[in-house]
């Protein structure tokens, strides 16, 4: 039986759904199966659509809808060639949210805004935020340092008060949550919901592979390592042999397996090498990344895939956040979102007992 609206927040307002709790559009994890799962238990599911074609970005939405009527949203790479016509998918599905890990261009926020769709940018610094705000994002999410996949070196507790402080639209806050006491730590600094990434990746309805999330569970505090050794840009995930050997090797050994990977995405992802030249292009642009960082950038995706989908730890990576050193279950989404908004409600109502009458 699903849990009741415990709490009221601008998130929940502004998408239509019962709890103040988002699944974060992880390559390779966020499927279908894993979204409608959050969306049918009252939190926000989002597709992770950077590792898929058009055609397998329209199917997956369909199934989606398939298996929720819950409003859900879809992850983009702003900077992609195709952004402008993947946005109009979203507009002819009425998919609800489109959340960004970089800012769209204004007149994309403009034409998905005009369609009713809640448009959320990730944003890494204050002055980033109030970019988007003033071109119209309706929301943006943050992540500190805690976090998994690429992330920055600003924890939590530091970055989501300077956010709060820099714009008057919800702010969803991510980076090291899990539980409610986190959800209601959050709601008290003046945030309107929280994103979790490894937390959902660690539930029964995640596609994952069952021996890769026992490996994840088997690893503390310790156990996630931040390099730039993969694509060129920091980038948290959790230690393992491979990541170690990662770390340890040269550039020119990492040479082959690099050119070998790029082309395996290539064929993958259907992408001709002038497409490749345009991202590329614009990752310069729009990321600063050199041309050294932009020929790692093709390796992430099928490293990620090797360990994620296939399960092969030995030549894959395994994104992750510091909270895996604290889990320890693999609840389903349903148990997992009603007992962090009902640990969250209950931590709200216990602190008012601080009040002086």
């Amino acid at each position: 039986m699903s849990t009741p609206q415990l709490l009221s927040t601008a998130l929940t307002e502004l998408i239509g759904i019962r709890h103040p709790v988002v699944q974060t559009g992880m390559g390779w994890v966020a499927g279908p199966r894993l979204v409608s799962a959050t969306a049918n238990a009252g939190g926000l599911g989002i597709l992770a659509s950077a590792t898929m074609t058009f055609e397998e970005l329209e199917q997956a939405i369909l199934e989606v809808k398939g298996r929720t009527e819950e409003p859900f949203g879809v992850n983009l790479r702003a900077d992609a060639g195709d952004a402008a016509e993947r946005c109009a998918l979203l507009i002819k599905h009425g998919v609800k949210v489109a959340s960004f890990a970089l800012a769209p261009k204004p007149e994309l926020i403009a034409t998905l805004k005009e369609h009713g769709i809640v448009v959320i940018p990730s944003v890494g610094l204050p002055k980033h935020a109030r970019k988007v705000a003033s071109w119209g994002a309706d929301a943006v999410m943050i992540q500190g340092g805690e976090g998994g996949g690429h992330t920055g070196s600003t924890p939590t507790t530091l970055l989501l008060p300077s956010v709060l402080d820099a714009v008057d639209i919800p702010v969803i806050a991510a980076g090291g949550f899990f539980d409610g006491r986190g959800l209601a730590a959050a709601l008290s600094y003046g945030a309107a919901g929280i994103g979790m990434g490894t937390r959902f990746l660690l539930t029964a309805d995640s596609a994952v592979p069952q021996a890769v999330k026992e490996l994840y569970l088997a690893h503390d505090l310790n156990g996630t390592v931040v390099t730039d050794k993969v694509d060129g840009m920091p980038h948290r995930m959790l230690r393992t042999p491979f990541v170690e050997e990662i770390e340890e090797s040269s550039r020119l050994k990492r040479l082959a397996p690099t050119v070998r990977r790029t082309l395996e995405f290539k064929k993958m992802s259907g992408m001709s090498w002038l497409d490749l030249a345009r991202d590329g292009r614009e990752m310069k642009k729009n990321q600063g990344r050199s041309l050294a960082q932009m020929t790692l950038a093709a390796n992430t995706p099928m490293m990620l895939r090797a360990g994620l989908v296939e399960g092969d730890t030995n030549a894959g990576v395994l994104a992750s956040g510091q909270v895996v050193g604290v889990l320890d279950d693999l609840p389903t989404c349903e148990e997992l979102i009603s007992r962090v908004v009902t640990e969250a409600a209950e931590c709200l109502r216990r602190t008012q007992g601080y009040l002086v009458p």
